[in-house]
């Protein structure tokens, strides 16, 4: 498999030698043709990073819009994650496979254990069977998404290091103590819902001052901070205009009393979902 490169953002290297653009374009919940088209156009807009998953649905509609993209293979990073039939060593690998097929690849670039599933007890042998993809050189990293600390360390205990693990991560959901143990792990860390839901803080002067400052949106303040604190992070959007102001973070950087306020910010709450009890 040839090395993805790209020329519009810097990277964060998750595995020796293997890394990933740092804002990724999220596809949940678009389906069918409104998928296809907004990764086409994402495309066109300067992404190269594209997020999906198999309990998405949608995976058939963005390797579609991959491929009506006309961007060479070598020049996209492609992550999906598998679900819980996955769980098992041949089930990470046949998961893959079918991953392969839905999206019509040769290969991904990263691919994720969405849910550890504890109940399940079956992430370990998931994790062994994507490490044995790697190992094959069918697969560029695995990683993880949801993953506590007490799962990471199950992991860690076992011989498996995951690239990354993708979690939930904005300004009133900054999970200190997760990003603490990621630290320690010399984890890397990809936020997903980088931006919130109800995007209520970006009306907060913690992140309308900045942005006054720097001539920046709220939302592209907060995509910096996300940036500056060392992580990745994977919005969606399906407008062009929004898709190119989220990519359009990498000429600016935030001070440290920026950085502060914002990180003033946090309620302390945990994600949406707990996944010692959700999973799939």
């Amino acid at each position: 498999m040839n090395n993805p490169t790209n020329t519009t953002q810097p990277t964060l290297e998750i595995s020796p030698g293997v890394a990933m653009p740092h804002i990724g374009l999220g596809t949940w919940p678009l389906l069918g043709e409104e998928a296809t088209d907004s990764i086409a156009r994402g495309i066109t807009n300067g992404y190269r990073h594209i997020d999906t998953a198999h309990s998405y649905g949608n995976e058939e509609a963005i390797g579609a819009g991959l491929n009506r993209s006309g961007i060479d293979r070598s020049e996209l990073w492609v992550t999906s994650k598998l679900s819980l039939p996955g769980h098992s060593r041949t089930g990470a690998v046949d998961s893959y496979d079918q991953a392969l097929d839905r999206l019509g690849l040769d290969y991904l670039d990263l691919f994720l254990i969405h849910w550890p599933n504890p109940g399940h007890d079956g992430y370990l042998e998931c994790a062994g069977g994507l490490q044995d993809l790697v190992d094959a050189g069918r697969l560029r990293a695995w990683g993880v998404s949801n993953f506590k600390p007490a799962h990471l360390d199950k992991l860690l205990a076992a011989g498996l290091r995951p690239g990354v693990n993708q979690v939930q991560v904005d300004p009133l959901h900054q999970q200190a103590d997760q990003l603490e143990h990621h630290r320690k792990l010399s984890l890397p860390t990809a936020a997903y819902s980088p931006l919130g839901r109800a995007g209520d803080f970006l009306a907060d002067p913690a992140i309308t001052a900045p942005a006054a400052a720097h001539g920046k949106t709220p939302a592209q303040v907060v995509l910096r901070w996300h940036l500056d604190s060392g992580r990745a992070a994977v919005p969606k959007s399906a407008s062009d205009e929004r898709q190119r102001e989220n990519l359009d973070v990498f000429d600016f950087t935030l001070e440290a009393a920026e950085l502060a306020a914002i990180n003033a910010l946090d309620t302390g709450a945990g994600p949406r979902l707990d996944s010692d009890e959700y999973g799939h």
